[in-house]
């Protein structure tokens, strides 16, 4: 694999479990999770997001956010979890009770996700995804591209990759096991370790602060040392 869209290519649909959100009683298998991520590539294309185009993500264990940040990658975007209120990226995708809350620059397409928001202008990412074109986004991008966006600098798509592969490598991940996400994902360890390393090594992420799996990821218990996985 050289960029994350691979981990999500149509060679890797399969009726295995790839997400689980214990809190919302949600659960997809590989098949969804890659298609419902291509959906939101071609969503975010669609309002103007390409290579190097900023997204924020609200940093919130539930499936949007997940699968807003692997549908950004497919373009070559750079994702920030948890943009400051005042951010102003192409695509700001947040819940819709905090839309208010933010104040980006003309030119940011926000974006809802658990309701309609009562501003027309505000997308809604549950109506919109689902009538989506299922085919993976035709953008080309490189291991050299930024993915990942944090207060101390950029990570590429082959950084983030290699740290989730040592974590792979180093836990001895497969298919059969479950990785319980209780970081912060604005911790690019937490992306690396919980939602990447999960899906290279075929197995699921499983969200939520008291979610449970063969490795725990962020938090006081973590199975990883997440905030220095990106200097190795």
């Amino acid at each position: 694999m050289d960029v994350l869209g691979d981990a999500i290519g149509r060679d890797r649909r399969s009726s295995a479990t790839a997400l689980r959100a214990p809190a919302t009683g949600r659960s997809y298998d590989y098949r969804r999770f890659c298609t419902n991520a291509w959906k939101v590539g071609n969503f975010l294309r669609h309002h103007g997001v390409r290579s190097g185009a900023g997204v924020g993500i609200a940093d919130d264990p539930i499936p949007e956010p997940v699968l807003t940040f692997y549908g950004a990658a497919l373009l070559g975007a750079v994702v920030r979890f948890a943009p400051s209120e005042d951010a102003s990226p192409r695509a700001l995708v947040v819940p819709e009770p905090e839309v208010d809350g933010y104040h980006p620059e003309p030119g940011t397409k926000l974006i809802a996700y658990g309701n309609r928001h009562e501003n027309p202008s505000v997308a809604y990412f549950e109506r919109d995804i689902w009538s989506e074109n299922p085919t993976q986004p035709p953008d080309h991008v490189g291991p050299e591209d930024s993915l990942v966006m944090t207060d101390d600098g950029s990570y590429t798509h082959g950084e983030i990759l290699a740290a989730a592969e040592r974590v792979v490598d180093a836990e001895g991940l497969g298919s059969d096991d479950e990785i319980a996400v209780h970081g912060s994902f604005s911790n690019p360890g937490v992306v690396a370790a919980g939602l990447v390393a999960p899906i290279v090594a075929g197995g699921a992420i499983v969200l939520g602060s008291e979610s449970t799996g063969d490795l725990v990821v962020g938090g006081p218990d973590s199975d990883v040392a997440t905030d220095t996985l990106l200097e190795s």
